[in-house]
């Protein structure tokens, strides 16, 4: 049996055995919409009359009451480590006083708790006994046209869960619905209240937008709704700066980022996409007009300055922020690669995000020229390796240097960069050679010059 399959008969049992005790028990929410839709539901709710306590009491299970004062228990697969099933007693919700959490709950019936749920499309239940669907909210009928509608009032929905903004978009671009008039209208009165939003979950949600099939969409519908604007507010710049692409003769900056977007690896890293989405960031703030034409000197500097500080607005891990910020700075640099000294070249294959970075350069390049010669160099590069490894162990270490009475201090660096760079093209090829070129260089007394390391 499959994990899916384990998933789903664990998900039948849990409610098999509530029924049994005599409780109401139904599928409720994400995967009654995605079984509808003929989709495999990545985890399985289920809604009950039983209360939390009596959940404990009734099920064989190890549970955990994540959350018993509204209602939830966890409930723990016996065998299977990962595949767990959270069960929610039928509930209708309090005021939300912190755009999150509900004040109070009282428990009660599915139509009830149908009704406190975000969109019709999550507001539907299904019996798995006898697999009919139980739908108080219109959810099927919607899905069937493809539209995406708020339970209730619009504005009462965003108002509990500010987050549902967002997640707005990121259901209508992946399930590929329309947003329904007053609920697209409710969004946009709102957008800025977003930022009311943790930023964790902000990001979450952008994570989810981000490395679905359906991300350039989803990105059209934050700057349409203005959700972007209070969130990632330097992007909006970019709409309407016109660029003359050849793949895009017509297009601004906008259309060219969200077709690089549409043009990554079906299933990228958060951190590649959100790259991608910045990549071109800091063209707006760069362009000047000269000679006829507009330039963008600089402009992945300022743009990795740009996602620097977003990243850490998001607040988004170390690593990560790391990484984005070094895709936007370097998403040029491979542009001439076989013009580029051995030295960098190898330096740059080396790095550990070097399969995003080509990933970038292939979607920039196909979006912009059409031509992905210099990927496909690296590319080959990697693969065949040509002139020995890309990144060997360094010959010599400070200690090294120290050892061979060198002084420590600043020369240190541009001297084991300078020996590397050496390695790196093939120039020298031992630590002995490594410490003649140092004593040939300093005896020189001249550091900028460029001496050739080999033995004479």
């Amino acid at each position: 049996m499959t994990d899916a399959e384990t998933r789903r008969e664990f998900a039948r049992e849990v409610v098999r055995r509530l029924r049994a005790a005599g409780y109401q028990s139904l599928w409720a929410g994400g995967c009654v919409r995605d079984l509808i839709l003929g989709q495999t539901p990545a985890d399985y709710d289920v809604a009950t009359e039983a209360t939390p306590e009596r959940v404990l009491q009734v099920l064989p299970y190890r549970a955990i009451p994540v959350g018993i004062s509204f209602g939830v228990v966890r409930v723990l697969h016996p065998r299977h480590r990962g595949i767990e099933v959270e069960v929610a007693t039928f509930r209708s919700d309090g005021a939300y006083v912190d755009g999150r959490h509900p004040e109070s709950v009282v428990f009660g019936s599915p139509e009830l708790d149908a009704s406190r749920r975000d969109f019709t499309i999550n507001g539907m239940f299904l019996d798995p006994l006898s697999d009919q669907v139980i739908d108080y909210v219109g959810g099927r009928e919607d899905l069937e046209r493809r539209v995406l509608r708020a339970i209730g009032d619009p504005m009462a929905r965003f108002r509990e869960d500010k987050l549902r903004l967002l997640r707005a978009v990121r259901l209508a671009a992946r399930f590929q619905l329309t947003i329904e008039p007053a609920t697209a209208a409710a969004i946009r009165a709102m957008a800025g209240q977003v930022v009311g939003v943790s930023a964790e979950r902000i990001a979450q949600e952008l994570r989810r937008m981000l490395v679905q099939p359906s991300r350039a969409r989803a990105m059209d519908l934050a700057l349409e709704l203005g959700l972007l604007a209070a969130i990632l507010p330097p992007v909006v710049a970019m709409k309407g700066l016109f660029q003359g692409k050849p793949m895009q003769p017509e297009g601004d900056l906008w259309d060219h980022t969200r077709l690089v977007l549409s043009l990554l690896p079906p299933a990228p890293s958060f951190t590649l996409a959100f790259a991608a989405l910045l990549h071109d960031v800091g063209k707006p703030f760069t362009r000047v007009f000269q000679q006829g034409h507009y330039g963008f000197h600089n402009h992945e500097r300022a743009g990795a300055r740009i996602a620097d500080r977003l990243s850490r607005d998001l607040r988004l891990s170390n690593s990560e922020r790391e990484r984005i910020v070094w895709l936007v700075e370097y998403h040029q640099y491979l542009g001439e690669a076989r013009k580029l000294r051995e030295s960098k070249l190898k330096k740059i294959l080396a790095e550990p995000g070097i399969d995003d970075l080509l990933a970038l350069h292939r979607a920039d390049a196909l979006a912009s020229t059409g031509n992905t010669e210099h990927v496909d160099y690296c590319r080959y590069y990697l693969e065949n390796q040509p002139s020995g490894p890309i990144n060997p162990p360094p010959l010599i270490t400070g200690h090294d240097l120290v050892r061979h009475g060198l002084k420590q201090g600043p020369q240190f660096k541009e001297l084991l960069d300078r020996i590397r760079e050496a390695q790196l093209e093939g120039r020298i090829q031992s630590k002995r050679e490594a410490l003649e070129w140092v004593d040939r260089y300093l005896s020189s007394g001249d550091s900028t010059d460029r001496i050739d390391p080999r033995p004479p």
